[in-house]
């Protein structure tokens, strides 16, 4: 019956420059915008039309938002917090305790890294692990994910 979220919504305080983020640096597509109602349709990179995100235009009350990118686990690892920075993006970690270095959600298994977008959206680039869900592990770094996994 369900096969996924094909589509997700957040606001932001300029659609244009909100259109520039996330086309520009996260490598969206427009699909369509709205000019009148203040609204874009922007679909995943490489134009993917099995998933889109709507940026709607806010200048009163502003109302932040979260959401996920499903990303390969090696650029999560290896080229995320470089791509972050390049981009004058701030990487950070579930626990925000100052490392940069992405986490693993034990309980999914997933790597996942943090930045927000120009509005204050909390963005997330996520990689599903192979293994055997411990959700009483936590949250862990990613070798002691690999060593906990090997015991």
């Amino acid at each position: 019956m369900i096969n996924g979220i094909y589509e997700t919504h957040i606001q932001v305080s300029n659609l244009e420059k909100a259109i520039a983020f996330y086309t520009e640096i996260l490598g969206l597509t427009v699909g369509h915008l709205d000019d009148d109602r203040r609204i874009a349709f922007l679909y995943m990179p490489n134009n993917d039309k099995t998933s889109m995100l709507g940026l709607w235009e806010e200048t009163n009350n502003l109302q932040t938002r979260h959401f996920a990118f499903h990303c390969d686990k090696d650029f999560v690892l290896s080229k995320s917090v470089d791509f972050l920075q390049k981009h004058h993006l701030v990487p950070y970690n579930f626990l925000k305790d100052g490392s940069v270095q992405p986490m693993v959600f034990c309980w999914m298994p997933a790597l996942a890294i943090y930045f927000n977008d120009p509005d204050g959206n909390q963005l997330e680039f996520l990689a599903l692990l192979d293994g055997t869900p411990k959700p009483s592990l936590g949250v862990l770094s990613y070798d002691d994910w690999l060593a906990q996994s090997e015991s």
